[in-house]
């Protein structure tokens, strides 16, 4: 394990930053190099300390951690960032993966879950909180459904999402109508919705997770 381990906490809340800061300066060689309370400060002190880890939240009063951890990637390339938040809504995780994340904790984890999470960050493991194992799920399984459709489903399902109606995608694809109404229902089906609209927003959420 590496000594001398310079941690980052980034959170708006002064309690919860006190909290963390003294639960980690219990293990000798880990430090905490920096407090920021926002990502425009976050940038400005990762730029100039260069910490190994980052204990970021998702919710930050200038912007989504999220794009706090991308960012902060790009300014320090090796460091290794924690989402560290009480929102487990699957769109929110989905981003975190996407944005680099090494880890997903949610605020409720104990102070040994802690500890045993940065102790496996060090060491080049990627962490997920275990109640969020069913949200990672449900992600990989509406991935798989978009999969499951065929070029010309994706197709029409696309225009879905883009207002057209069954007329309109009948005109673009040179398709008569019943054959797109009988493709619009099989879509329904596949990836289990039960109307247009819905089936638009889940095409706008997959799109927003590749």
């Amino acid at each position: 394990m590496k000594n001398n381990v310079s941690i980052m906490l980034v959170d708006d809340h002064a309690v919860v930053r006190f909290g963390i800061r003294s639960l980690i300066e219990k293990n000798p060689g880990w430090f905490v190099c920096a407090e920021a309370e926002t990502l425009a400060s976050a940038y400005e002190l990762a730029e100039k300390l260069k910490p190994d880890i980052v204990l970021l939240d998702i919710k930050l009063p200038d912007g989504d951690g999220a794009v706090g951890c991308r960012e902060i990637k790009k300014i320090v390339p090796n460091v290794k960032i924690i989402i560290l938040t009480a929102y487990s809504d699957d769109s929110i995780v989905a981003e975190a993966v996407k944005s680099g994340a090494d880890g997903y904790l949610l605020k409720n984890i104990d102070s040994k879950g802690i500890i045993t999470a940065i102790e496996n960050v060090i060491k080049g493991a990627s962490i997920l909180d275990t109640a969020m194992v069913g949200s990672l799920f449900n992600i990989v399984k509406k991935t798989e459904q978009l999969e499951e459709l065929t070029a010309q489903e994706k197709t029409i399902l696309q225009l879905i999402s883009m207002g057209k109606t069954n007329k309109e995608i009948s005109k673009e694809l040179f398709l008569a109508d019943k054959t797109v109404r009988n493709i619009v229902s099989r879509i329904l089906k596949k990836i289990n919705v039960t109307n247009r609209t819905e089936a638009a927003l889940y095409y706008i959420r997959q799109m927003s997770l590749k």
